[in-house]
């Protein structure tokens, strides 16, 4: 099979023949469609991602889409042919979806739901489950939450939005002005944070009193303010990209709490693998009511054309998730 190996750090990667791999216990062999891109595959790429354990030389790609072509000792769940999907290797050793083969656990994985193509599956997995580990394990949202979503357009963004809109929040999402035809559609209110302050929103939209869930997708100073955005007296914030030192004291002062979610941390740990497969199956169940979408870039990439997709993430040109074709 043709695979993309990561040599080097900061190296394009180069496309490189290997034997097809096999399915062991617990195991499926998946013949891989598309291969989703996410910030975190450029970071890793360029070396600048120590907390996903890369091990060189890595094939990468963390979420991906396919048809199982051979399963191991012991799977009931899948079946030879059937189109399955997740986010299951490209990181701490374990071969990603930048390749035409891949030996996946089953317990990471879900059935790909009829409604979506391949392409749009590929494109689901890391947002998806981190925008529920964040919304629903963490900050436990409920019908009638003011939840305000930091980067609502963005890969999570727009998944936390729609997440919560179907639990019957009310939904508040910042973003640029170019985005908020796509915020609004979403069903959200948009809010534009060039030219809104803490203070601005958190008083017409709350009357001062703060949201109850803020998800913060973008990190550094919003995360800062998400602090300043929480509701008095039991307000929770919640961030995928809480890396680095933060004063808590705005939080503190408003007697409201914080959760950070680690998506990698099945992967890197071994433990709690299902659980990713139970959140992908609870896509399948909003995707079948009507209730989700992922919006997937038009534009085309393959194995050999994969350093324009990573080029295109880190520009910021992407115009929804970026997806790889491994093959039609």
């Amino acid at each position: 099979m043709q695979a993309l190996l990561l040599n080097t750090f900061a190296v394009p990667m180069t496309l490189t023949e290997l034997p097809v791999p096999q399915a062991g216990p617990g195991q499926v062999l998946v013949r891989i469609a598309a291969s989703g891109v996410n910030p975190l595959d450029t970071k890793i790429a360029a070396g600048q991602a120590p907390h996903a354990q890369p091990r060189l030389p890595a094939i990468l790609g963390i979420d991906m889409a396919g048809t199982v072509a051979a399963v191991g000792d012991g799977v009931t769940t899948f079946a030879v042919g059937d189109r399955v999907y997740g986010m299951a290797g490209g990181i701490a050793g374990i071969p990603g979806s930048l390749a035409e083969y891949g030996v996946f656990e089953t317990a990471l994985l879900a059935p790909v739901p009829e409604k979506l193509s391949l392409r749009e599956a590929a494109a689901l997995p890391l947002v998806f489950i981190t925008a529920w580990e964040g919304l629903v394990d963490r900050a436990q949202i409920k019908a009638g939450d003011s939840v305000l979503v930091h980067g609502g357009a963005g890969g999570v963004g727009h998944m936390v939005v729609q997440i919560a809109v179907s639990m019957g929040a009310t939904v508040y999402a910042t973003g640029s002005a170019a985005s908020r035809e796509t915020i609004e559609a979403l069903g959200a209110r948009f809010i534009d944070y060039r030219t809104s302050t803490v203070d601005d929103y958190v008083a017409e939209h709350t009357a001062g009193a703060g949201f109850d869930i803020v998800y913060d997708t973008v990190g550094g100073s919003t995360l800062d303010a998400s602090f300043k955005a929480a509701r008095i007296y039991g307000g929770h914030v919640v961030s995928c990209l809480g890396w680095g030192t933060f004063a808590l004291t705005p939080l503190t002062a408003r007697a409201a709490s914080y959760s950070g979610v680690f998506t990698l941390l099945p992967l890197l740990s071994g433990k709690d693998h299902a659980r990713h497969g139970a959140i992908l199956r609870q896509a399948n169940r909003l995707i079948a009511a009507g209730q989700l979408r992922v919006r997937v870039d038009p534009r085309g990439f393959t194995l050999e054309t994969v350093q324009q997709a990573h080029a295109a993430q880190a520009d910021g040109s992407a115009r929804g998730k970026l997806v790889v074709t491994i093959r039609e």
